[in-house]
């Protein structure tokens, strides 16, 4: 059984930038796609970015430019640099995880979920 943890998010001005954290524990972290998806209130949970297990990056139209996804396969960890950010990217960011040597962009392709954490941008 895989588990993942996020670090805290927290509250950020228009403009400025947060880094977001997942651990994994219970896995074969390398063989894993990871995902971050975001769900801002009374909003249906949307894709964000994607990571393959040899690094490749997907991202939404509206964060490409600003956030990046990387993983950091030794710590067992997955990252979400979010820079320039604005209050619509106020949501819960919520990292998964399936075991796949693909990418994955549909949250019902997702296995395991951490518990989400909150970012919210102020304007």
């Amino acid at each position: 059984q895989v588990q993942l943890v996020e670090s805290e998010g927290g509250l950020v001005q228009a403009g400025g930038s947060l880094r977001l954290s997942c651990a994994a524990s219970g896995g074969t972290f390398s063989r894993y796609a990871m995902g971050w998806f975001r769900q801002a209130p009374g909003k249906e949970r949307e894709f964000v970015a994607a990571i393959t297990w040899i690094g490749y990056t997907y991202y939404a139209d509206s964060v490409k430019g600003r956030f990046t996804i990387s993983r950091d396969n030794a710590k067992n960890t997955v990252y979400l640099q979010m820079k320039s950010l604005n209050p619509e990217d106020t949501a819960v960011y919520y990292c998964a995880a399936r075991e796949s040597n693909t990418y994955h962009l549909a949250a019902y392709e997702y296995d395991y979920w951490g518990q989400g954490t909150q970012v919210t941008v102020s304007s």
